[in-house]
């Protein structure tokens, strides 16, 4: 499985819940794990020092008190542990997610899910996430998005990025 290196801890565990939730999702496991890695680096403990935003997926804390629990929580969760909270954020966009970047988006912005021509306008998202504004425009397109995630990965596992 794809950036299973940066697993710290319960591995085995942890790669057969992905496969598991990959499968009720209808998605690849190699998807899911990119997103992981970008969002967190595969840590369950990860932060944001200016969103808050923590975890696996980084969970913002309206994002968390929506699934029931709060930021807190899931930092002191197991790595196997948050993920029962990334199928719960994901199960909604089950079937929705045709390709890598749409399980991206279903993290990021949603609402560009399954639009190739969807721009975030500069507004709060765009002025926080400069590495996806490729063109400095304050403007961000789902293929910035996907050429910024793709230039970020280990070239090694680019080819599954295509």
């Amino acid at each position: 499985m794809n950036f299973e290196e940066y697993i710290k801890e319960n591995r085995e565990e942890f790669t057969e819940k992905v496969n598991n939730i990959s499968n009720e999702l209808g998605i690849e496991a190699n998807w899911l794990m990119f997103v992981m890695w970008f969002e967190s680096k595969l840590n369950p403990q990860a932060v944001n020092s200016i969103s808050g935003a923590t975890g696996l997926i980084q969970f913002m804390p309206s994002t968390a008190r929506s699934l029931g629990t709060t930021t807190d929580v899931l930092r002191r969760m197991s790595n196997v542990q948050q993920l029962d909270y990334v199928l719960a954020y994901l199960r909604p966009y089950r079937g929705r997610m045709k390709r890598w970047i749409d399980v991206y988006l279903a993290v990021f912005y949603p609402k560009a899910m399954g639009n190739p021509n969807f721009v975030i306008a500069p507004d709060i998202v765009a002025k926080q996430n400069k590495v996806f504004d490729l063109n400095k425009d304050l403007d961000i397109t789902v293929k910035e998005i996907e050429m910024a995630l793709r230039n970020s990965m280990p070239e090694k596992y680019k080819k599954y990025y295509l």
